[in-house]
C-alpha cells in the first residue's frame, strides 16, 4: 500500500511588502516516488522547497513528515526529524567547503548529530557515488563539477535519509556530466527506497527521473498530475510553453 510521506498544505511566503513568492500551495509526496517541481527562475520552486526542510518559515501552511508536524515542535523533535530529510543543491562549487578535505566533508553530518562515523564507513559512502576512497584526503577543488556533485550526494545520504529534496542538482553541469548523475540519482533510489522532489527547469529531465510532476508559475501550483499526462498532454497553456522551451535530451 502507497503511502504519503510529505504533505504540504496551503504554504504562504511573503517577501517585502506582502509578496507572494509562494501562494497557497499544495501537494503530497509519496514513499518511494519522485515529484517533479518544475517551472521558470522565480516561480517559487525552492522557496516551497525549503518550506519542506523548515530552512524557511512560511507564513501561513502546514508541512507533515511522516504524520508529524514539521513547523511546529521542539528543536529535538526537529533534530530527529532533519537527519530522515535532505538536500542536493544546485551548485557544486559552493556547496562544498574548500577549506574541508572530502573526509571532513562527509563526517560533518555525524559529528552534528554526535555520532561517530568510522573511516570504512566514509569510504563506503564515496564509493556508493562511484567514487574511490583516495578522494578522502583531498581538497574540493581537485575535483571536476560532476565529481563535487557525488561528494554532495555522498553527504546527503550520509545519515541514510528517507527523503531527499534534489534542487537543480544538474544545471551546472554539462549534458553528460549531468545524466550521469541523474542516472546515479535513480540507482541510489533504487538502492535505498529513498524518496524524491526534484526541482528542475527542464520537463525532459523531469519525465525521465519523476513519477508525477507539479508545475509551479509565479508562486502558485498550476498543474499537477502523473509526469506521462502533464507531460503528454499538459492542460495548461504555461506547461506547453514549458515543455516546447526545453528540447528532447537522450540521457542512457
Amino acid at each position: 500500500m502507497v503511502s504519503t510521506l510529505v504533505e504540504a498544505r496551503g504554504l504562504v511566503k511573503e517577501y517585502g511588502a506582502g509578496v507572494r513568492v509562494v501562494d497557497d500551495v499544495s501537494f503530497t509526496i509519496e514513499r518511494g516516488e519522485t515529484l517533479g517541481l518544475v517551472g521558470e527562475s522565480g516561480s517559487g520552486k525552492s522557496t516551497v522547497a525549503r518550506m519542506l526542510l523548515r530552512l524557511v518559515e512560511p507564513a501561513a501552511g502546514e508541512v507533515m513528515f511522516d504524520g508529524r508536524d514539521v513547523l511546529g515542535g521542539s528543536a529535538g523533535k526537529l533534530r530527529a526529524m532533519r537527519r530522515r530529510m535532505q538536500i542536493v543543491f544546485q551548485d557544486p562549487y559552493a556547496a562544498l567547503n574548500p577549506r574541508m578535505r572530502v573526509r571532513e566533508i562527509l563526517a560533518e553530518p555525524f559529528a552534528i548529530h554526535r555520532e561517530r562515523c568510522p573511516r570504512e564507513r566514509l569510504a563506503e559512502m564515496l564509493g556508493e557515488v562511484g567514487l574511490d576512497a583516495s578522494a578522502l584526503e583531498r581538497y574540493p577543488h581537485e575535483f571536476s563539477g560532476g565529481q563535487r556533485q557525488r561528494i554532495n550526494i555522498a553527504r546527503a545520504l550520509a545519515l541514510r535519509p528517507e527523503f531527499v529534496v534534489l534542487d537543480e542538482p544538474v544545471s551546472a553541469l554539462d549534458v553528460s556530466v549531468g545524466a550521469q548523475v541523474v542516472n546515479l540519482l535513480r540507482e541510489l533510489q533504487r538502492r535505498h527506497g529513498l524518496t524524491y522532489l526534484f526541482i528542475s527547469h527542464s520537463m525532459p529531465l523531469v519525465r525521465y527521473l519523476c513519477d508525477r510532476v507539479a508545475v509551479m508559475r509565479r508562486g502558485c501550483l498550476v498543474e499537477l498530475g502523473a509526469c506521462e499526462d502533464v507531460c503528454g498532454s499538459p492542460q495548461e497553456a504555461y506547461t506547453r510553453e514549458l515543455i516546447a522551451a526545453t528540447p528532447e535530451m537522450r540521457i542512457v
